[in-house]
């Protein structure tokens, strides 16, 4: 992973906080010209750095009801059952995120469901009917705040 200098500390900075900036105002914003910001940030993004731009999407608008949390634990553990697993849960449509962890379950996986049935049928037929899952445990979200972006611990600009 190339070591950030202050000028791509700087736009990575901008970046999170407005990913549809224009090159021009991130140029301005960060001190160089035009030329160099566009070429600094192709950069990053051959480098891997910038992995991608998303979009904040409202829950509501597209039938989301509700969100949850899903802890998964599966009985062995070897890389190509963890693998498997976590593929099936990526390949859900239901799925937002997949975390891989420690403790006393392996997975905790982010859902966004209609309903309550919807989310029940969920864990029914995508989760307990997989032979690897041992147990499962289903925490609703409240509500979901995401920051803006990672924090920048290689951070040579401060």
């Amino acid at each position: 992973m190339p070591i950030l200098d202050r000028t791509n500390i700087a736009l990575v900075r901008h970046l999170q906080n407005n990913a549809r900036i224009s090159n021009k105002e991130l140029a301005a914003a960060v001190g160089v010209a035009p030329s160099t910001c566009l070429e600094r940030v192709r950069r990053l993004q051959q480098d891997g750095v910038l992995r991608g731009y998303h979009t904040d999407i409202d829950p509501a608008a597209v039938g989301i009801g509700i969100q949850a949390m899903i802890s998964v634990r599966i009985g062995m553990h070897s890389r190509p059952v963890v693998e498997a697993f976590q593929a099936h849960a990526l390949g859900l449509p239901e799925v937002v995120q997949v975390f891989h962890i420690t403790g006393a379950n392996d997975f905790l996986v982010h859902v966004a469901v209609r309903d309550a049935e919807h989310l029940r049928d969920l864990a029914l037929t995508a989760f307990t009917e997989r032979p690897e899952v041992v147990h499962i445990e289903t925490a609703l979200l409240f509500a979901h705040h995401r920051a803006p972006g990672l924090p920048i611990l290689n951070d040579e600009a401060s």
